[in-house]
């Protein structure tokens, strides 16, 4: 597969590149994408959420009625989650979110993405990249240039 070398200022030069065909030219895998995509969410997430349950709230367990006669019959501690401080119902715990899958399957998701940039045209070669100087500006002018 070959694509064309540009300069720094966004013309096309006269030559051009053969990219490696294991790499650039693989038959897209949607699922192997979307598995990778997945993974790399997941381990993003940070997975500290917690609330109070019923064991872990302040109050006493005592019954606070009760059990007949005063028309608020059964009701249990003050730390009920029906209760206005009670403690929440199957609560959020902290726990990972990391999710593992295969080393083949994460380079043939790579493979993959990098084949479809290469067949919508969304790469490009670009020929002495060095710069002067560091500036912002500078990266902003070549990346303008090649739009």
């Amino acid at each position: 597969m070959k694509v064309k070398v540009y300069s720094k200022d966004g013309k096309e030069s006269r030559r051009s590149v053969t990219l490696d065909p294991e790499v650039f030219g693989v038959e897209p895998n949607d699922h192997a994408i979307w598995l990778d995509v997945r993974r790399v969410q997941a381990n993003g997430r940070q997975g500290t959420a917690k609330t109070k349950e019923r064991g872990e709230t302040k109050g006493s367990t005592r019954k606070l009625y009760r059990q007949k006669g005063t028309g608020n019959s059964r009701a249990g501690s003050a730390k009920s989650p029906i209760r206005r401080s009670g403690g929440r119902t199957f609560g959020p715990r902290p726990r990972t979110y990391s999710l593992k899958i295969n080393r083949k399957t994460q380079r043939l998701a790579r493979r993959s993405a990098l084949s479809y940039k290469v067949q919508q045209e969304g790469i490009r070669v670009v020929e002495n990249l060095g710069f002067d100087d560091v500036s912002t500006r500078a990266l902003r002018d070549v990346l303008n240039a090649h739009e």
